[in-house]
């Protein structure tokens, strides 16, 4: 129970004597405009006093006001207690006009002021709002009846009283007697409604009663009932005491509890709580045997007392189960028209990954019963919208979307959780997102998902071996739930950006989907269609025309990427570069070309690199994949006397090491044919370098343009410069496939090739090359290095005149 009474028995004897002595006002005047200061939590009456401690800028302001003038103020209680700083639709319409006695600064910068209630206002509007509220208010006056009944009400609340204050230990016994010395209804009803610990609400509207003996009335049945809890309390005090240790304080406090809850007939809450989990898990319709563990589980929960360090455990486990979704499922929308227009409308290009949702639409509206959900992974270099696909999916089928990141998960417990019999076990990232989905059927996407790790705490991915395989995820068992989940229902769908990284079981239960890196003119297109749109809304500008050299400026030399991301990030530092422009005052600039790039975005940050302009000898251009995209790549060799050494630098993989010694064998090999026959290579060194050098490269597609290098250098043929190769060599000069085919003739194309020459097993790529990619370049497919040479090197040299030529 709470009072407004101060502890300390001669501190409230001084402020008695105060508020009778201390504080003299003029209560004649019955129209008032005075100050408001807004109580949060409390309600002062009338000859009451109480310290205030005064925070508010308004309610700072209204304290200066009054304590300026004659120290009055109207006190009035908030309505709702979280409002900062209410107006006056935010006050009740009745308060107590207060006088300010002493006041203190704090350091913080609050006032704490002492103040006694004088009588009862009526509100009847504000003439003044900032910077404190000003009200215009009326007196109002208390009623009773001088009669038998009302003496004998009141002497029925001052015993009342008495004895509610000798068994509660946290009202001073100055309370009584300050009630026995109030002689008027309405001074005792007011005192004792400050003594009483009621909520806001009760004590307003005891404030609001102007009829003394109607307060009398409703205390003393308060009274009454405060009166026999306190017995209550007391004598269950008692009792709990003989029966247990002094030592086992909590259990003492919670059966207290328990015990006054029973004779209040308010009910055990650890009852009703278990009582509220039977109805929910009955309302579930749970699986057969998901529903007999929970079961068991409630009986053990009933069976244990509350106290127990078990129940918290068990109260978690059905929590979970309680929370997850079972049945509940949305329903796929199959409108194939309308979902691929929302593919389109959000991603431009991808068309392989369209396709199969497409696909699995198509067959849901034709055998929704049979198929199973696919599990899909999207592979490819990074910035190329793989997450954001996986987005409008879900969007399009009209399913919840949730996605878990797996970059740098080395715990096989972060996907099949922990065992209860740890402390703060919890499921794993599998069903918390299922939980966090609402529903058994979302899109579900795996994030990065070749960068699991594996240490001594398990295999992450070999955990995700029987929630990513259909014959086996309708029955997923988490090691907290120990009960099978059904996965069944969800659309997987993972994203990588290799391959390599994956274990082959893994691998090999998903449907991958490639996401190869974006041409110049898809980049363009995505440019102008989604990101130069979104970057102007997120800048707050109204236009920004980038023309087409800038455009291509951005892609070329300020990115260098497969994807799109830092193309994003480079036109949203223009769009901050002209937001400023326009906040300073300055003009808008019309249109932004290539010349006005270096302004907003200073120099290029890469060099593209471009095609030989004149033909030379030992100097061949081969073409490159990486994870940002295709790229052109200069072999230079040099021939010069020695001691038969061959020297690799460029930072040179393996691989590439194992391409530059194949190269020089078929060489070697084919000198009659090559007219090398006369050549001594014991008496000469070849130096192979491979610009530039502080970057590391490996793979087996520069064979054939190492070779055609190394011929050229050796012949003295120059190599032809706009005709660029890939492909991987043998010893006999047979040209094997590589990988990356649409990245390297995109490389090729912005370095201005004209001729390219790729292994004919390679043709069945030419599927999956644009046409106009196609048309724009002369593609030669060859079978071995006999069709590389007359395409690549000029004819008309003397090699006789070459060797001559080194020997000297």
């Amino acid at each position: 129970m709470v009072s407004d009474f101060p502890d300390d028995p001669e501190l409230f004897d001084d402020l008695m004597e105060q508020s009778f002595a201390e504080f003299e006002t003029d209560t004649t005047e019955s129209s008032l405009e005075l100050p408001v200061l807004a109580l949060r939590d409390s309600v002062i009456y009338p000859h009451m006093m109480a310290p205030l401690l005064v925070g508010r800028s308004s309610s700072l302001s209204a304290v200066e006001a009054a304590m300026d003038g004659d120290r009055r103020m109207i006190a009035v209680a908030q309505r709702d207690q979280d409002v900062e700083e209410p107006g006056g639709q935010d006050l009740y319409t009745v308060g107590t006009e207060i006088q300010i006695g002493r006041r203190l600064r704090m350091p913080d910068g609050s006032v704490s002021i002492w103040v006694q209630g004088q009588r009862r206002v009526q509100i009847e509007g504000y003439s003044k709002l900032r910077p404190h509220l000003v009200a215009q208010a009326s007196a109002l006056e208390d009623t009773w009846e001088n009669s038998l009944s009302t003496e004998a009400l009141m002497r029925a609340v001052l015993a009342l009283l008495e004895k509610v204050v000798q068994l509660n230990q946290s009202l001073p016994e100055d309370a009584y007697v300050a009630a026995v010395n109030a002689e008027e209804p309405g001074l005792l009803s007011d005192l004792v409604s400050s003594i009483l610990g009621f909520d806001v609400e009760r004590r307003q509207q005891l404030l609001e009663e102007l009829d003394a003996t109607r307060r009398l009335e409703y205390l003393s049945i308060e009274l009454a009932t405060e009166l026999d809890v306190l017995e209550l309390e007391d004598r269950i005090q008692s009792q709990v005491q003989e029966e247990i240790d002094k030592g086992q304080r909590e259990y003492f406090l919670r059966e207290q509890i328990r015990v006054i809850q029973d004779e209040l007939g308010e009910g055990d809450p650890y009852a009703e709580e278990v009582k509220e989990m039977r109805e929910q898990l009955a309302k579930l319709g749970l699986p057969e045997e998901v529903e007999k563990r929970a079961t068991r589980e409630l009986h053990r929960l009933e069976g244990l007392p509350s106290i127990s360090p078990e129940t918290g455990i068990i109260r978690g486990y059905l929590d979970w189960v309680i929370s997850l979704p079972w049945t509940d499922e949305t329903e796929d929308r199959l409108d194939l028209p309308v979902a691929e227009r929302i593919l389109e409308e959000t991603h431009y290009g991808l068309p392989k990954a369209k396709e199969r949702i497409l696909e699995h639409m198509a067959v849901r509206q034709l055998a929704a019963d049979k198929m199973k959900s696919p599990i899909l992974c999207f592979v490819g270099p990074p910035g190329t919208g793989k997450t954001s696909l996986g987005r409008s999916i879900a969007e399009a089928l009209g399913r919840s979307f949730v996605r878990v990141s797996l970059g740098g998960i080395r715990d096989e417990a972060e996907i099949r959780g922990h065992r209860r019999t740890y402390v703060g076990a919890l499921p794993g990232r599998v069903i918390q997102t299922m939980r966090r989905a609402e529903t058994r059927n979302p899109v579900f996407m795996l994030d990065e998902i070749d960068k699991l790790g594996t240490d001594f705490r398990g295999d992450p991915s070999s955990a995700l071996l029987e929630v990513l395989d259909p014959e086996q995820n309708y029955a997923f068992s988490d090691h907290y739930l120990e009960v099978p989940y059904d996965l069944s229902k969800v659309m997987f769908i993972t994203t990588a950006n290799l391959l390599d990284t994956i274990p082959d079981a893994l691998l090999d239960r998903m449907e991958v989907i490639e996401f190869p890196g974006y041409m110049e003119e898809e980049k363009l297109e995505i440019a102008r269609r989604f990101i130069i749109p979104r970057q102007i809304e997120q800048n707050g500008l109204q236009r920004l025309d980038l023309s087409e050299g800038a455009l291509l400026e951005l892609i070329r030399e300020y990115t260098q990427e497969a994807g799109v991301r830092n193309l994003e990030r480079e036109i949203a530092n223009v769009c901050r570069k002209v937001a400023r422009r326009i906040a300073e005052g300055k003009s808008e600039p019309k249109i932004i070309g290539k010349q006005s790039l270096q302004k907003y975005l200073g120099p290029p940050h890469y060099s593209f690199n471009e095609a030989e302009e004149n033909d030379e000898v030992g100097v061949a251009t081969g073409l490159a994949w990486t994870e940002s995209g295709g790229d052109t790549l200069s072999i230079e060799v040099s021939v010069l006397p020695g001691k038969g050494n061959l020297l690799l630098t460029g930072q040179l993989g393996d691989i590439m090491q194992e391409s530059a010694q194949a190269a020089l064998s078929y060489t070697r090999s084919r000198s009659e044919e090559l007219e090398l026959e006369d050549l001594d290579f014991d008496k000469i060194d070849i130096h192979i370098h491979v610009p530039e050098g502080a970057v590391p490269k490996d793979g087996p597609s520069a064979g054939i343009t190492i070779a055609t290098a190394l011929i050229s250098a050796l012949t003295g043929r120059p190599v032809i410069h706009d005709v660029a190769m890939t492909g991987e060599i043998t010893l006999r000069g047979r040209v094997l496939p590589i990988g990356g085919v649409r990245e390297k003739l995109l490389a090729g194309h912005r370095a201005g090739i004209k001729t390219m020459l790729l292994p004919r097993r390679n043709q069945r790529d030419m599927s999956e090359i644009p046409a106009r990619l196609r048309r724009r370049m002369k593609l030669i497919f060859v079978d071995s290095m006999d069709q590389v040479l007359p395409v690549a090197l000029s004819p008309d040299v003397d090699p006789s005149a070459r060797i001559a030529q080194l020997y000297d």
